[in-house]
């Protein structure tokens, strides 16, 4: 096999399943797509593929040539990954990974960094979806919580965000506040969609009141904060996100084992270069001002 856009197009086939997916994908015509799957079935002698009208199915040899091209796919994005960021100054690209719900507190970072080095085009990548350092996805990645690491990740610590219980006001008017941690069990919840989310504070609520308690659940932090704001139920929020003009209202104060632990996270091949180095020293002085008092 010596044409590796053969391979790539028989592995995008075998992804997608389709040809025009794969075309679509890989930016060719569908006969470029069907071209190079008849010549490497030629070349190997064996059919990659069972066509049938939902699409191709790889049979066994197909599916045997998927993962190697796999494992090649993500070793040649893990080599670009390190390509561009061994730069000797700021400049190029620069891939940061972050929960949207720290894109307020990050952005603004980012942007003040940008301006600093202009030379630099900056990608600020969002989501649930953990991007893989180890094949080059990000450069700094921006994690919540106490989740494994791949043991070559460099891990450190970044902030410690404290974390408030809230109710609307519009929540307070048709049912009252909770008057202690007692009264909790009285009382409607927004919260995560899954029960044994790792965030410290559903550890703890999880052990305060029955999971029939939280009626708003969800698994977009954004949408969980929306839910409290139009009053569905008490929630907890950052307390970095709540102005104090809102009409919403503490109704349990911070507790250290709600605290949200902020961790920075990069890959050792590139962590010691100059671009990422630069930017986790001026990351790490701007985050201060991230910390509310108590």
């Amino acid at each position: 096999m010596k044409n590796w856009d053969e391979v790539r197009t028989a592995f995008q086939v075998a992804r997608l399943g389709t040809v025009s997916g794969a075309a679509e994908v890989l930016g060719v015509h569908h006969a470029t797509v069907i071209r190079h799957i008849d010549a490497l079935e030629t070349q190997l002698g064996v059919k990659l593929f069972q066509r049938h009208a939902r699409g191709y199915t790889p049979t066994e040899a197909g599916e045997d040539l998927m993962r190697v091209a796999q494992t090649t796919d993500d070793q040649l994005g893990q080599l670009e990954g390190r390509i561009k960021g061994r730069g000797a100054d700021v400049s190029g690209e620069l891939v940061v990974t972050a929960l949207g719900g720290f894109a307020p507190l990050v952005a603004p970072i980012l942007a003040e960094f940008q301006a600093a080095h202009p030379d630099l085009m900056v990608r600020f990548l969002t989501g649930d979806r953990v991007f893989r350092l180890e094949y080059g996805e990000a450069h700094v990645a921006i994690r919540a919580g106490d989740g494994e690491v791949q043991p070559d990740n460099v891990v450190q610590k970044l902030a410690q965000l404290p974390a408030a219980l809230y109710a609307a006001d519009r929540y307070i008017a048709q049912h009252g506040a909770p008057k202690d941690e007692a009264d909790l069990v009285n009382h409607r919840f927004v919260g995560h969609d899954n029960p044994d989310s790792r965030a410290p504070f559903y550890r703890w609520l999880k052990t305060q009141v029955p999971r029939e308690n939280v009626v708003f659940r969800s698994t977009s932090d954004r949408a969980i904060a929306a839910a409290i704001r139009s009053g569905a139920g008490l929630g907890f929020l950052p307390v970095w996100d709540v102005d104090a003009a809102e009409p919403i209202k503490q109704v349990l104060a911070p507790k250290p084992e709600w605290d949200i632990n902020v961790r920075l996270i990069t890959h050792v091949d590139l962590h010691r270069t100059i671009k990422v180095q630069t930017f986790l020293t001026f990351l790490k002085e701007r985050s201060q001002d991230w910390v509310s008092a108590r």
